[in-house]
Formats: structure tokens, C-alpha cells, sequence
């Protein structure tokens, strides 16, 4: 006799106690009487939404958790739940799971890997139990048993739950997105099975949470060793499918498939996922952005366009004395193409009035850096003036290249409360745009706004290049720095110009303070700045 198997491949938005224990039991409902389910499953700490981070912190938060699985229990009937949720138990807390039958709590399932590691803190607000065992139990002829997230990457809590009996193994998730993940994930999880010889169910959470997304992509192993494909990324969806006890295997029933897993493709719906759930869960229902004509902005618009309608977002350009017509051109021939509203707002007459107003303390003084940053500063200030008067939310458009390096105006083009761009480098930055390009039949950004060669525009015949290496050279740089960890010494050895990674690597070192002040944004690898890569301001070190 089979087994049907339901997974809630859904968003539960963090710290929404009530509302999320009022869709969990709607959808246990829902699991039972419209797809016939025995089982539900919901992903890692559902209940309070992942991750929580200092509301575990707040004794009336566990509380009020604890209230509301026991009513998400006492209205389980007719069908076994698996809900995840932060379990207080005096002065521990415990990320735990728990099985909800006929009206009551069965039993609780506490994690025993704590990751502590990029993103995760876990062991800041958790603890293990040391007599937790493994977690099996019966639904119908089936034995079952329930492992947390990264209890799956050490071998012996789903060894001692195969050794327990379970046939099935159930894996409530919350794994952030982060590109080439899967393909590891995959060969972990083929070789689990193969290890235990059971079937697992690996459900993962979807959705944006600050500056996270969680790409479900939810996938089923076989106990022979199969891995199923993928669930749909980026995507809320009823996972449904049938196992086998005997067989030890799976038969989706209701299972939309993963058809788009190129890097670029991943990596635009998790920004756009990203974006549409920032400006969501905040309570901004439009954004705007600057518009200046050169590719960062160009991609911003295309994917906020993409997540909230054109119809919720508005362009501004903000030309000054050094803005070339083909900019203003190709901004507006950006938003006709995308049907977005554009303003226009010159910004001579507010930047004359700051250099009117520093005259005397600039006497003297040559034109420099500080004149060519008030220009963006000035902009910076109208772009937030637009905001709160009409409300909505400003995205920056200030991409990982130069917020390594420092290449962006705090309190300029740093303005803003999202940063869409904020984990691609700029040559990542080219290549969506190439391929987005691809995508619906006509082209959104403009060929002109790819081949022209990057300027801020802040000074006569300007170009990036004039204070930066070429963009490939840079990131390559960057990447080995940043993402690999990798020292001077390495980077060098790797054939890079010495003198040329000494000054970018100073440059990174001396942009800390501004990257501290940024404004959060999408993760897409494997070592973003913000939470995942902390480095000191003050830093005496050299590597």
C-alpha cells in the first residue's frame, strides 16, 4: 500500500506567529481533503519563519509559538503533519519539528547539527539535545522517520534513523539560494541513500527574507539511490507524490518540474524573488530607481519590472552638466520599451547650490573627488525626496564589483533601501543583461546600454576604467578574493599583475565602512557581503 505524501513548498514569512499557524492549518486541510494526503510536510521552523534571528531572543515570541501549535494540533484530524517550529524548554530552545496527530502533538523531533557557519547562526540561538534519538513513527504500513536541514550532511543522524527502521525520511528545509548549490546537494543526497538505503523527501522553504531567498527546488531520493528532478525554483507549489514502502521509492503524482537551471536564469529569479518579496513584506507596494542610461541601472529596472509590474515602478533620470544625450536617450527608450513611467529632474540648480554654499570653505581648492560625489549625493537626496513624499522604495544599483572596491557614493547612489545588484559582480552584471535579452521575444535593454563603455559621468569623457582595471581582470580578482578566500600570495601566483592586486586589495580593505552602511540585498553566491562575509572596519591585518 502506498503512501501519499504532500510537501508545502511554501513561503512562511518570519515573525508572522499567527498568520503563518492560520495558513499551516489551512493547509493541512487542504493537504487532506483536496489531494488526499496521509502526510504533510512543512519546512524548517515554519511556524516563526526562518530565519528568526533575535525573536528567539524574546521569552512572549516562544510563547506565542508554543500557543499556536498547539492550535495548529488540536485542528490536525484525519492526516499526520510534520510542522517546524522554535521549542522553548526552560532556558534552552531547541529547532525542533514536531508530529501533529488526531488533535494532539505525537512527538517532537529536536535538530542536532547546528550550522555556524556563512549565513547561519544557529548555535547563537539554539542548543542540541544530547538524548535526542532518532525520530520514527508509523503512518499507516509505513515507517517514517524525520531528520532537520543539516542533520542530512552528517552520515550518522540518517544512519541511525534507517538503523531505527524508517523506510522514508522526512527533511524539512531552509537552504538559501546560492548558484552551483544543487549539483552538491544532489550528490549528497545520492549518496545518503545509498548509505541508508531509504527514501528521503527533501522539502526546502521559497521566498525572500531580507537579504536571503530560499529557492525551494524541493527534491525526492528513491532508496535504490535515484534522485528525482527538481521542484520548480522560486516558486510556491503543492509538492504531491506517492511512495512505495516496500519498493522504497517514489511516484510524483503533482510535481512541476525545474526547467530553467542555467546560472543566469537562476540567478534573475532569485533577484526578482528577492525584490518582490522585500518590497512585500515591508509594505511597499512600488519602487522607484534612478535611471541613468548605463547598464546597472538599465538591469534594475528590467527586474523590478519583472517582479512588481510597470506599472509600480518609476524611473527617474537625473542629468547633470556632464550627462551625455545618449544616456537620457537610452533611459527613455528603456522604460518605452518596458511601458515604465519616466521623470525627469535636472539637477544643476540643487548641485550649483551646494558648490554656492561650500565656496568659501573650498576656496582655493582644485576640483576633486568631492565635487564629483556631491553630484551623486545630490541625486541621492531628490531620489529619497521622491520616496517619501509618494512612498515606495528606492533600489540602489550598485553591483558587488564596486561595492568591493568602494566605487559608489555613500550617501549617493547608495541611497536607497534595496540593492537588487548587490551580489553580481559587474561581468555577472553584462551577462544577465545578455540574457534576459533572450527571453519573451523583445529585448528590454537596449543593445547600445550593454556595448557602451561604463561611466558615472561625474567628470568630462569619463569612464570606469579611468580609476578601476577592466571589469574582467577586476572580478577575477575579486572573485578569488572575496568568494575563494584566497590571499595576495595566491592570487599572484595565479598570474595576476602584483602591483594590480595590491591595489585592488587595498581598496577593498579601505571600503569596509562603506559596505557596512549598505543596504541589504539578494544573495546568489556562495560569499556575499553583509551577514555572510563580516569583516572588521578597523583592520590592522594584511594578507
Amino acid at each position: 500500500m502506498t503512501l501519499r505524501l504532500a510537501l508545502a513548498q511554501f513561503d512562511f514569512p518570519v515573525g508572522a506567529v499567527t498568520a503563518n499557524a492560520e495558513r499551516i492549518a489551512a493547509l493541512i486541510a487542504e493537504a487532506r481533503d483536496a489531494h488526499g494526503a496521509d502526510v504533510v510536510l512543512f519546512p524548517e521552523l515554519a511556524l516563526s519563519g526562518y530565519p528568526p534571528e533575535d525573536l528567539l531572543l524574546r521569552p512572549s515570541f516562544l510563547a506565542d509559538c508554543e500557543s499556536a501549535l498547539q492550535r495548529i494540533a488540536a485542528a490536525t484530524q484525519g492526516i499526520v503533519a510534520v510542522v517546524g517550529w522554535p521549542q522553548s524548554a526552560g532556558a534552552v530552545v531547541y529547532n525542533a519539528a514536531s508530529v501533529l496527530r488526531d488533535g494532539r502533538v505525537e512527538c517532537t523531533y529536536r535538530k542536532r547539527e547546528l550550522p555556524n557557519y556563512a549565513v547561519f547562526d544557529e548555535r547563537r540561538y539554539f542548543d542540541v539535545d544530547p538524548d535526542q534519538e532518532a525520530c520514527v513513527f508509523d503512518i499507516g504500513d509505513a515507517r517514517v522517520g524525520l531528520v532537520i536541514c543539516e542533520d542530512l550532511w552528517f552520515p550518522e543522524p540518517l544512519a541511525e534513523t534507517g538503523r531505527a527502521g524508517a523506510q522514508l525520511v522526512l527533511v524539512p528545509n531552509a537552504s538559501p539560494f546560492e548558484r552551483d548549490k544543487h549539483a552538491q546537494r544532489d550528490a549528497l543526497l545520492a549518496q545518503r541513500v545509498h548509505e541508508s538505503g531509504v527514501g528521503l523527501a527533501y522539502l526546502n522553504v521559497v521566498g525572500g527574507q531580507d537579504s536571503l531567498v530560499f529557492d525551494g527546488a524541493s527534491v525526492l531520493a528513491d532508496g535504490s539511490g535515484s534522485v528525482y528532478p527538481a521542484a520548480r525554483a522560486f516558486e510556491d507549489h503543492w509538492l504531491v507524490a506517492d511512495f512505495d514502502p516496500a519498493a522504497r521509492s517514489f511516484t510524483p503524482v503533482s510535481w512541476p518540474v525545474e526547467t530553467e537551471e542555467g546560472r543566469d536564469a537562476l540567478a534573475w529569479r532569485a533577484v526578482v524573488r528577492g525584490i518582490r518579496d522585500y518590497c512585500g513584506k515591508n509594505g511597499f507596494s512600488s519602487v522607484w530607481l534612478g535611471l541613468s542610461g548605463g547598464i546597472d541601472s538599465a538591469l534594475v529596472l528590467a527586474m523590478a519590472v519583472d517582479a512588481l509590474g510597470a506599472e509600480n515602478v518609476t524611473a527617474v533620470r537625473l542629468p547633470s552638466r556632464y550627462t551625455a544625450g545618449l544616456s537620457n536617450d537610452l533611459a527613455a527608450e528603456q522604460c518605452a520599451l518596458q511601458g515604465v513611467r519616466l521623470l525627469t529632474l535636472p539637477i544643476e540648480k540643487p548641485f550649483q547650490g551646494y558648490l554656492d554654499a561650500l565656496g568659501e570653505a573650498f576656496a582655493g581648492l582644485a576640483p576633486d573627488l568631492a565635487e564629483e560625489n556631491l553630484q551623486s549625493r545630490t541625486r541621492g537626496a531628490l531620489m529619497m525626496a521622491l520616496a517619501n513624499k509618494f512612498g515606495g522604495l528606492l533600489l540602489t544599483t550598485g553591483n558587488k564589483s564596486e561595492y568591493a572596491v568602494g566605487f559608489a557614493t555613500i550617501y549617493g547612489d547608495m541611497c536607497g533601501g534595496y540593492a537588487p545588484l548587490k551580489d553580481l559582480y559587474k561581468t555577472e552584471v553584462y551577462a544577465l543583461a545578455r540574457w534576459r535579452n533572450t527571453v519573451g521575444g523583445t529585448p528590454v535593454i537596449p543593445d547600445a546600454v550593454i556595448e557602451r563603455p561604463p561611466s558615472a559621468e561625474l567628470r568630462d569623457n569619463q569612464t570606469d576604467q579611468d580609476s578601476l582595471p577592466p571589469y574582467d581582470v577586476l572580478d577575477a580578482i575579486l572573485y578569488r578574493h572575496v568568494d575563494q578566500e584566497q590571499s595576495r600570495a595566491e592570487i599572484v601566483a595565479a598570474g595576476f599583475d602584483a602591483a594590480t592586486v595590491d591595489r585592488v586589495l587595498r581598496l577593498v580593505r579601505i571600503s569596509e565602512w562603506k559596505r557596512h552602511q549598505a543596504a541589504p540585498g539578494p544573495k546568489v553566491s556562495r560569499r556575499a557581503f553583509g551577514r555572510e562575509r563580516r569583516y572588521p572596519i578597523s583592520n590592522g591585518y594584511r594578507d
